[in-house]
């Protein structure tokens, strides 16, 4: 398990103070994937050196396999040598003039603890037959592919059979047919291993596919967490559902009441739920997922939110067609099946089902609003 509590890292700029991390807690149960998702810059690097011990926090509490390894508040501090952990970063760091096994084994052999030659043989065997890599012990690590040196990396955390694997974008140095193979080996794994696994990463199909829980980041903060399907299709702010896969925004005030959800737009009045607790009269966007915007020739009978447009461009992505329609002036995508005969011109009817219109404040820039950084004045 991992536990951070209250957590604040602060680096100086010129005369400033930046928040890299700001108050920010979450917990990683017992071989739970849970990844820390969010831009360049967001904090989640940070957040991920602290629990490592590479970064000292100026405030807050972690704890890593039941045991506080830093805590501001009674001055404990765990070096990052001696905290039960496995790591692997986003440069492998692989030893070049060294055999595949050498490379995994250097744990053993650099360690406060002492293994006879024996030990050594059997934990690094284990290590390489977990990641496949048995069998090539004896290769130098320079005749191994970009996935075999990735499985290498994760061999090394895990010869030491640490408690917690922290990943920090691992597979970003990968091409994007190799990246989504790792995806899946990376993923079956950690299940096979049951290790409890913080990742840090950016790219949205990495976390939506790999996690048991999601931590979206911005400005140092988490702004939403949850599993993958609930993030995706349950954004709490526009930030989220902007950097979470593609979405339509839609402009408007919320209209609704008690017993009726409704949204007056630019378009016409639009049925949607809320995502988040609003007010009559509110200004709102609307979330809509272009894979939701389903396209009709003609209208059909019994169904809200049904609007006018027109095809500006069709593009042939192979799995879909990439759709941008004019609705009333304002540009909409839409994923369509690639069989569909469609046109630039073409006039349709768009219909956004109610249940997949999310309702969000428009008034989030990516941080909690009204939130001040923790010690800054509001």
């Amino acid at each position: 398990m991992i536990r951070v509590s209250n957590l604040v890292k602060i680096f100086p700029d010129r005369k400033e103070r930046v928040y890299a991390v700001n108050d920010v807690s979450f917990t990683v149960e017992d071989g739970q994937f849970y990844t820390l998702l969010g831009p360049s810059g967001c904090g989640k690097t940070t957040t991920l050196r602290c629990i490592a011990g590479l970064e000292k926090p100026d405030a807050g509490d972690i704890e890593v396999g039941g045991v506080v390894v830093c805590s501001t508040s009674n001055r404990t501090y765990v070096p990052a040598h001696k905290r039960d952990i496995g790591m692997v970063f986003q440069s492998y760091a692989i030893w070049p003039h060294m055999t595949v096994f050498e490379n995994a084994a250097f744990p053993l052999r650099v360690g406060s603890k002492k293994y006879s030659g024996d030990e050594v043989k059997r934990k690094v065997m284990e290590a390489l037959r977990i990641v496949e890599l048995d069998g090539l012990e004896g290769r130098m690590a320079t005749q191994l592919s970009g996935g075999q040196q990735q499985r290498l990396a994760l061999a090394r955390a895990l010869v030491r059979e640490p408690r917690v694997l922290l990943l920090d974008e691992p597979l970003s140095n990968l091409d994007a047919k190799l990246r989504e193979q790792m995806r899946v080996e990376l993923r079956e794994l950690q299940r096979r291993v049951h290790i409890t696994t913080l990742y840090v990463t950016h790219d949205q199909v990495e976390a939506l596919t790999m996690s048991n829980v999601i931590a979206v980041m911005s400005q140092g903060k988490i702004v939403q967490e949850g599993p993958p399907r609930q993030i995706y299709s349950d954004p709490k702010t526009r930030f989220v559902a902007d950097f979470i896969g593609s979405t339509n925004f839609i402009r408007g005030t919320w209209a609704g009441d008690a017993t009726e959800g409704r949204v007056e737009t630019p378009m016409g009045a639009l049925q949607a739920q809320p995502s988040v607790n609003i007010s009559k009269g509110d200004a709102v966007v609307v979330s809509v997922r272009p894979e939701d915007v389903h396209l009709h020739r003609q209208a059909p009978s019994q169904r809200a939110n049904l609007l006018e447009a027109t095809v500006d461009s069709v593009m042939f992505v192979g799995e879909f067609l990439d759709c941008r329609l004019n609705v009333g002036g304002q540009e909409m995508r839409t994923r369509q099946h690639p069989n569909l005969q469609l046109r630039r011109g073409d006039k349709v009817l768009i219909e956004l089902p109610a249940e997949a219109c999310a309702v969000l404040r428009d008034d989030f820039d990516g941080a909690a609003a009204g939130a001040a950084p923790v010690g800054a004045s509001a």
